[in-house]
C-alpha cells in the first residue's frame, strides 16, 4: 500500500500575497490618477456596466475603488511624514553631534594654550613679584572651578545665564589684566539686572579668547577690550570689541567659518540648534573710521532666568 504525501497548504498563502500585491498596486495607482481623472475613468466605467447588464458590478467596483483611493492616501500621506520626522530627528542628532565635537575639539585646543601661558607667567612671578604671583595663581583656581564643571556639563544646547557666565569671564580676564598689565584697558558695560538673562555656556568666552589670541596679544602695545550686553528689540545683545591687531577680513560678518577656524562656527551653530532663525551672530574687522580691532556679537531671544537660579548666581 502506498502513501501520497500531502501538499503543503502553501497555495492559498501565495495566492493570497498575489491578491494583496494586485491590490496594493491598483491602490498606489488610484493615488496617483487625480480626482478629475478618476471620475472620467468612473464615468466609463458604469456606462460600460449598463450596457452589459452589470451595474450594480460597475457601481460597487467604483464605491470601493473611492474608499481605496481615500483611505490610502491618507496612509501614504501619514507614512511620508513618520520618514520626513524620522530623518529630521536623525539629521539634527547628527549636526549636533558634529557641534558637540567641534566643541571638544575646540575646547581641547584652547585650554592649554591659555593653561600653559598662565602657568608660565606665574612662574616668572614668584621670582619678581610673589605678591601678584599668587593673585594670578588665585584667579587660575577660580577660574578652573568655574570652568571644569561648566564644560563636562556643556553640550551643543546647554544655556546658562549671563551671571554664569561672568563667573567664568571674570577671573580670566583678570589673569589677561596681569600678565598684560598696562597694555590692557578693560571696560565692562552690562548691567547688573542683565546677569540673570539666559545665554548659551561658553560662547561669550570663546569671543573673548579669540580677541586675545588673535588681536590684543599679537599687538605689541596691547588695547582695549570692550564687553558690553544690552537688550535691543526684544534681543539680549552681546558686544565683544576690541582694538587689538584686527584679523577677520572685510565682509565676514555674513561668514564666521571663513574669518576663523571651527570655534566661531562652532558659535553659528549652536545658535540654530538652540535658537533656529531667532539667534544671529557677527563677526568683523573694525573700518578705518572705527579703529583697529574686531567687532563681534551675537544676539538671542532676551529671556529672565527663574528667581531660584539667580540667587546662586
Amino acid at each position: 500500500m502506498t502513501t501520497s504525501n500531502p501538499t503543503p497548504p502553501t497555495t492559498f498563502v501565495a495566492l493570497w500575497r498575489e491578491f494583496k500585491g494586485v491590490v496594493n498596486a491598483y491602490a498606489k495607482w488610484l493615488v496617483s490618477i487625480s480626482w478629475k481623472l478618476f471620475a472620467a475613468i468612473s464615468f466609463v466605467l458604469l456606462m460600460a456596466g449598463g450596457m452589459i447588464d452589470l451595474p450594480q458590478l460597475a457601481f460597487l467596483i467604483v464605491l470601493t475603488s473611492i474608499v481605496i483611493k481615500a483611505s490610502f492616501k491618507q496612509q501614504i500621506q501619514a507614512e511620508e511624514k513618520a520618514t520626513a520626522a524620522t530623518y529630521l530627528a536623525e539629521a539634527e542628532q547628527l549636526k549636533r553631534q558634529l557641534v558637540e565635537a567641534r566643541m571638544a575639539a575646540m575646547q581641547a585646543q584652547v585650554e592649554p594654550h591659555f593653561l600653559f601661558n598662565t602657568l608660565a607667567s606665574i612662574d616668572h612671578l614668584i621670582e619678581t613679584d610673589p605678591a601678584r604671583a599668587s593673585l594670578m595663581q588665585k584667579s587660575l583656581i577660580a577660574l578652573l572651578r568655574a570652568t571644569l564643571p561648566a564644560i563636562r556639563e556643556t553640550t551643543a544646547n546647554t544655556v546658562n545665564y549671563l551671571g554664569q557666565e561672568l563667573a567664568i569671564i571674570r577671573p580670566y580676564l583678570d589673569i589677561q589684566k596681569m600678565r598684560m598689565e598696562d597694555r590692557l584697558d578693560i571696560l565692562w558695560d552690562i548691567p547688573e539686572g542683565l546677569k540673570s538673562a539666559e545665554m548659551p555656556s561658553m560662547m561669550v568666552l570663546s569671543l573673548i579668547e579669540n580677541s586675545f589670541k588673535h588681536g590684543l596679544e599679537p599687538k605689541a602695545e596691547g588695547g582695549k577690550l570692550v564687553l558690553r550686553a544690552e537688550v535691543v528689540h526684544g534681543k539680549l545683545l552681546i558686544t565683544v570689541k576690541d582694538s587689538g591687531v584686527g584679523y577677520f577680513p572685510a565682509g565676514a560678518s555674513s561668514n564666521p567659518e571663513q574669518a576663523s577656524g571651527f570655534g566661531l562656527k562652532n558659535i553659528k551653530d549652536r545658535l540654530s540648534l538652540i535658537y533656529g532663525d531667532q539667534a544671529t551672530f557677527s563677526i568683523r574687522a573694525l573700518e578705518a573710521f572705527e579703529g583697529s580691532g574686531t567687532l563681534a556679537q551675537i544676539s538671542v531671544p532676551y529671556k529672565v532666568a527663574p528667581f531660584d537660579v539667580t540667587q546662586s548666581v
